[in-house]
């Protein structure tokens, strides 16, 4: 509820503090006694439009704050927790108009985009007879209330949460589809690399060892001769081999005169013996070198196809089965999304159906309530002064599909006398007949209704005697369940 209200240079006002209570408050005056700038100031304060001319003259900025208790709100501090803005039980809403026109709005003290504050503001009040400001216009607002007087509201958020289950699906397959199709675009090129690959028969060890094993013969040639040199200089009589032999025997005798010599004679015999050793391997190494020109010629041939596939691959010799294996997963993958999309496929039509039979449930509850709804409303405003007037709760069917909030939208239609014909309850001329029918649907869906503070301008246009004091009896009635704000000329309002 709306626990204070403070103007600074606003119009006429230079400073305005005002303390509202809860149930039922009157604003009376004569015409130009500034109620309509206690409205203007709540509407700023509540997000509304705002420009300079508003700015008190001689003033650089004109300010407006609220503050609202919000304690057991839930609705409300669910969505000021949503933008991380806190509340401890009160909720300060504040607007700044500068004279250059420039805005800025605050929430608890922390500055937020104009739209938040709208969004705060349309949960905690709705203002009657102000159409700029007015919850009760907005389509989506007369869904709710139906929904609301009708107990199908948990119904609605069911049926909603289907629709959102079934939209993350489609939008899956769509993805999927198109992901598919381009797949499909490439399948022939996917599977002809993949013949390639496997005409090929690679084996890793090829690939780890073909480069080298090119490069040794083609080079046979060379290698015999440079290792059979080496092999020479070992092993001939004055040779390394036997150079080491000797050196090392002589070694030996004299570290039996000095132990100091010891380490180094076997330095010199561990030579000698490593040597011996490297004259086998090489003599081993050798007899498995021939020089095989048709032999390095296919090892080439091999070799220069291998490297082609690498290129084609954007790779390594050494990675191209890792590169087959990719394109086996790519090739397998075509034919996986297509079970995919079949699976996704199967589920979004098991949410249509459930769509289709909680669509149905909904429309039924919403066409027996439309009527009631129609009829307590209808029977309300000629309570309220307004004979021959009658709302209608239209149901508009929506285009075949899953929507959201059920297969129709909802609209209240009126017509303020008998010879007239229904139109939306927004094209209604009249401030005073506007509120005047918003009482009357509040009333009837005191019930429903969750905004905490209700705010009627220019109910009691048109009206005098009895019906003004049957519109005040309304409004009192009406205060039981909400904070009730009314601007009014009537004692008998008041």
């Amino acid at each position: 509820m709306l626990s204070q209200l403070s103007v600074k240079n606003l119009a006429v006002v230079e400073t305005l503090d005002l303390a509202f209570s809860p149930g039922m408050s009157t604003v009376t005056g004569e015409t130009g006694a500034g109620k309509s700038i206690l409205l203007q100031a709540l509407n700023l304060a509540l997000g509304g439009r705002g420009d300079s001319s508003l700015v008190r003259h001689g003033k650089d900025k004109a300010e407006v704050s609220a503050a609202f208790d919000v304690f057991n709100q839930q609705k409300i501090q669910a969505y000021l927790q949503e933008q991380s803005l806190e509340d401890e039980g009160e909720c300060i809403l504040r607007r700044i108009i500068s004279s250059d026109g420039r805005s800025k709005a605050f929430v608890n003290g922390a500055s937020v985009p104009l739209s938040v504050l709208k969004g705060v503001g349309e949960l905690l009040v709705d203002m009657h007879g102000q159409n700029e400001h007015q919850l009760l216009l907005r389509p989506d607002q007369q869904r709710s209330l139906l929904d609301a007087y009708a107990q199908s509201t948990e119904a609605c958020a069911l049926l909603n949460a289907i629709v959102a289950k079934y939209k993350t699906i489609s939008n899956q397959i769509d993805e999927l589809s198109t992901n598919q199709e381009f797949k499909q675009q490439q399948q022939a090129l996917l599977q002809h690399q993949l013949q390639e690959l496997e005409n090929a028969e690679l084996t890793q060890d090829e690939l780890d060892h073909i480069e080298g094993d090119f490069k040794t013969s083609a080079n046979a040639a060379s290698l015999i001769e440079k290792i059979s040199t080496i092999l020479n200089q070992l092993e001939q009589e004055i040779g390394a081999n036997t150079q080491l032999l000797s050196l090392s025997y002589e070694l030996s005798q004299a570290a039996e005169t000095d132990e100091k010599l010891l380490p180094i004679s076997a330095l010199l015999s561990s030579a000698q013996v490593q040597t011996q050793e490297s004259i086998y391997e090489l003599t081993s190494y050798l007899s498995g070198l021939s020089v095989d020109e048709q032999i390095t010629a296919e090892l080439e041939a091999r070799l220069s196809e291998l490297h082609d596939l690498a290129r084609k691959h954007n790779c390594q010799i050494t990675e191209l089965m890792v590169a087959k294996d990719k394109v086996v997963a790519e090739v397998e993958s075509i034919g996986g999304v297509g079970a995919s999309i079949d699976a996704l496929q199967q589920q979004k039509n098991q949410l249509s159906q459930q769509y289709q039979k909680q669509a149905k449930r909904l429309s039924k509850i919403r066409v027996e309530k439309a009527k009631h709804l129609s009829n307590a409303v209808t029977e309300a405003m000629q309570v309220l002064g307004m004979p021959g007037s009658e709302v209608k709760v239209d149901l508009a069917k929506k285009a075949e599909g899953v929507h959201y909030n059920g297969d129709e939208g909802v609209d209240f239609l009126v017509k303020t006398n008998m010879g007239s014909d229904f139109k939306a309850l927004k094209k209604v001329a009249s401030g005073g007949e506007l509120s005047r029918i918003s009482l009357a649907i509040s009333v009837v869906s005191s019930d429903s209704e969750y905004t905490p503070t209700l705010i009627f301008d220019e109910v009691d246009v048109g009206i005098s005697g009895a019906v003004a004091e049957v519109v005040g009896q309304k409004l009192k009635q009406l205060s039981e369940h909400y904070q009730i704000i009314c601007i009014t000329h009537l004692a008998q309002v008041a």
